[in-house]
């Protein structure tokens, strides 16, 4: 029970400093970590810096993947053109 006192003190520390944008993730990665920690082995706080590094690790990706897009979707496939039934003879 303390471990998760102390998490949710930690998060609400982290809710009220001002750098919020280089924390993207983080308060939510830190959450569902440390409710994990805790229900694996009452290692709530190593699972909410786990958590935090994960999903900071995972908003960085889509922030990159937003910011350059892929290639293009490729042009869709033109039909083939009919072939004749072979003819009798």
């Amino acid at each position: 029970m303390r471990a998760i006192s102390t998490v949710v003190v930690a998060l609400a520390v982290c809710m009220w400093v001002p750098a919020s944008a280089q924390a993207k993730g983080c308060l939510k990665g830190a959450a569902v970590g440390g409710v994990v920690g805790h229900v694996a082995g009452h290692h709530a706080l190593v699972g909410a810096a786990a958590g935090c590094v994960i999903e900071h690790h995972r908003e960085k990706v889509r922030d990159r993947q937003a910011s350059h897009p892929t290639s293009p979707p490729p042009a869709p496939a033109t039909p083939a053109p009919p072939v004749a039934p072979p003819s009798a003879v």
